[in-house]
């Protein structure tokens, strides 16, 4: 049996923390309104961000340009979450759980345009086809 790449167990860990993050909110939301939920996701990023912090793992990088860009995208992780509940006051977790789940979408074609990153044919008609379900799921 080949061994397990060095990825695979964090991108677990991230299957299964971002699915949890997508589908407890539904809950959160019974009991509370999103304004006041995003402030206690927020303190519960802050718990483990101290955690981290405070491990001695190193200290923080201090370039300019990496720390506007480290918090412009805490800013707008904040904000799609703060929209998030929004909607999951509106609608079904499993409806929007899987149009949100296609962000990557997105950040795909900004890595083309701005970075310049290739996209193959086959990859371009897997991001045609999940526009498409995009669609077909919201409708």
């Amino acid at each position: 049996m080949p061994a397990m790449p060095a990825w695979f167990l964090p991108a677990l860990m991230t299957f299964l923390c971002w699915g949890l993050w997508a589908f407890l909110p539904k809950l959160t939301t019974r009991y509370l309104d999103p304004r006041s939920a995003i402030v206690y996701e927020a303190l519960g990023g802050l718990v483990l961000v101290a955690l981290v912090w405070g491990s001695g793992a190193g200290r923080l990088g201090g370039e300019p340009r990496g720390v506007a860009l480290a918090l412009i995208t805490g800013s707008l992780g904040v904000g799609g979450a703060l929209a998030y509940l929004y909607a999951l006051q509106k609608g079904p977790v499993a409806l929007i759980a899987t149009v949100t789940a296609l962000y990557p979408i997105f950040a795909i074609v900004l890595a083309a345009l701005i970075l310049q990153e290739p996209v193959s044919l086959r990859q371009g008609i897997g991001i045609a086809l999940g526009l498409l379900a995009m669609v077909l799921v919201s409708r």
